[in-house]
């Protein structure tokens, strides 16, 4: 029996070993080809890492396609309006806040009930197709939280916020739309895509 016992644990002490040894030889298998370069994992898009609107920043884009300024020195800047094949169109750009004080985008978030709890956001925002006499509002969840830029602490004095929503998108022969947000001017875009 004791010889049994020995002999188990031998072999459970070999599979243990053997197993360190093959992940070792793993672990240095992977990231170098021979070449001198190390290979490099292809980054993740943005639905694979799956970031909160918080966390997603607007384009770097030259491009303005509408800039409005509103009360207490806001200027709101869009920078792209993409139609996305999955049936919405993204509207990204930047807010700056040229006051003196905190701006917590008060009245941006719209006053529907579903919009309950989502803060300090772009959420009010709506897409107007005049020619076609429809308004789009921004896209929700299933827990009625929009899929846009929330500012969960405000936007600093003299600080820029990129910012981004999403809206269903209007038919594809519509391709100027009007940008609307409470308290803000409206602002004509053309939709690419």
């Amino acid at each position: 029996m004791r010889a049994a016992m020995t002999r188990i644990r031998f072999r459970g002490a070999a599979v243990a070993a053997a197993s360190v040894a093959m992940a070792v030889v793993l672990t240095a298998c992977g990231g170098d080809d021979g070449s001198g370069t190390e290979q490099k994992q292809p980054k993740a898009s943005a639905s694979e890492n799956q970031k909160t609107p918080d966390a997603v920043e607007s384009s770097a884009s030259s491009e303005v396609l509408a800039s409005v300024k509103g009360p207490g020195d806001i200027e709101l800047v869009v920078n792209s309006a993409e139609r996305n094949a999955g049936g919405f169109v993204t509207v990204k750009g930047s807010v700056t806040n040229g006051s003196k004080q905190q701006f917590g985008a008060q009245g941006w978030q719209g006053d529907e009930q579903e919009m309950v709890g989502n803060g300090a956001s772009v959420a009010g925002a709506s897409l107007v197709d005049q020619a076609g006499k429809k308004r789009y509002l921004t896209l929700r969840d299933t827990d009625g939280r929009c899929l846009c830029t929330k500012f969960t602490t405000g936007i600093a004095p003299g600080a820029t916020s990129p910012f981004f929503v999403q809206f269903p998108a209007p038919p594809a022969d519509t391709t100027e739309v009007d940008f609307q947000i409470p308290t803000m001017p409206t602002a004509t875009i053309k939709i690419s895509g």
